[in-house]
């Protein structure tokens, strides 16, 4: 009985190796992984260099790639912007008042008018953009800023809300309407052009932004006590007009963050041709001078930017080349001296 059941447990045993061997793969050197292949040894500089520097220097080069045409293109198109620029708050001051310019815009019996000639030295594709420029004009004082009244702008429900418009808040005939600093010192200047004895009619359609007028100021509320007593600031308003067309208002209201700002006045919707002599008669009315600024009148035509405007394209070349120099800097440092 031993020897038999001894027999069979080795025969048991041979039969599983023999199983074992038969799911052996046959020899290959598929199977075995000894086909020729290249086996770089990764170091550690390198593999930190293939994660992050790929990675930072990607993001560079396609920085500098959006950015450098973009920058071009910029420069190219406010190079196409045709600009005139002619300041006059010194040239329309009579002789007699060099030395004090104060008294001369102050009083009511001296003549503000004031002829001056521009020419245009290229082409100006129609529509041509009037603007008035002025200097060391602080807009944004806090005081200034918070010197108006919204609700009464868009409602006559709130006609009497006037508590952030003092000083220019009530007279005595009741509250002013529109309130504060901000509407009481309206640019008041005016300009009238004409070319060879040509009028040109100035356009005041859309140069106030359309949701300001829909919404900022209302079709129902006109002005009432405006400039009447006491000292005046700027332009007067006609009674019989809402404020939602008082035009030239709705552009000086929105307030300009830096102290010299432009403000749109109108259009002159005909082409100007290089060489044309334009003659404007400027009513010289807008006080400056107690402020030593300076008041210019910008024409210009526009591009697919808006008008000349060199720093957005420098700025643009700028980040990109710079943004390609810091990729080339990445890639020779750990070229020549890998971590």
């Amino acid at each position: 009985m031993m020897s038999s059941t001894g027999g069979t447990s080795s025969e048991g045993t041979d039969s599983a190796a023999t199983k074992k061997l038969s799911r052996k793969p046959k020899y290959s050197k598929f199977t075995q992984q000894e086909l020729p292949a290249c086996k770089p040894i990764l170091t550690p500089g390198w593999v930190y260099f293939t994660l992050v520097e790929y990675l930072v220097i990607t993001a560079y080069v396609a920085v500098g790639i959006i950015f450098i045409p973009i920058g071009l293109a910029s420069l190219f198109a406010s190079e196409h912007v045709v600009e005139l620029v002619h300041r006059y708050d010194e040239d329309c001051l009579p002789s007699d008042y060099s030395d004090n310019a104060l008294a001369y815009i102050q009083s009511t019996e001296t003549n503000k008018t004031c002829t001056r000639s521009i020419t245009v030295l290229k082409q100006m594709k129609s529509p041509v953009y009037i603007y008035y420029e002025l200097d060391n004009f602080y807009q944004n004082h806090r005081r200034y800023v918070k010197s108006r009244s919204d609700e009464q702008l868009r409602s006559t429900a709130y006609e009497s809300d006037t508590d952030d418009c003092v000083p220019e808040a009530v007279t005595k005939n009741g509250p002013i309407v529109p309130c504060g600093l901000i509407a009481w010192s309206l640019f008041n200047d005016t300009y009238r052009f004409s070319v060879n004895n040509s009028l040109l009619e100035v356009s005041k359609k859309d140069i106030a932004w359309k949701s300001d007028q829909e919404y900022k100021f209302g079709s129902d509320v006109y002005p009432k006590n405006f400039q009447i007593e006491g000292l005046i600031g700027g332009a007067k308003l006609n009674e019989s007009i809402p404020l939602s067309e008082q035009v030239d208002l709705i552009v000086w209201m929105r307030t300009a963050a830096l102290p010299t700002f432009r403000k749109l006045y109108g259009k002159i919707e005909v082409d100007l041709e290089a060489n044309d002599e334009i003659n404007v008669v400027i009513e010289n009315n807008y006080n400056t001078y107690s402020f030593n600024g300076k008041k210019k009148l910008v024409l210009s035509t526009t591009s697919w930017i808006g008008g000349r405007n060199d720093f957005l394209g420098v700025a643009f070349l700028t980040v990109g080349s710079l943004c390609f120099f810091l990729a080339i800097c990445f890639i020779l440092v750990y070229i020549f001296k890998p971590r």
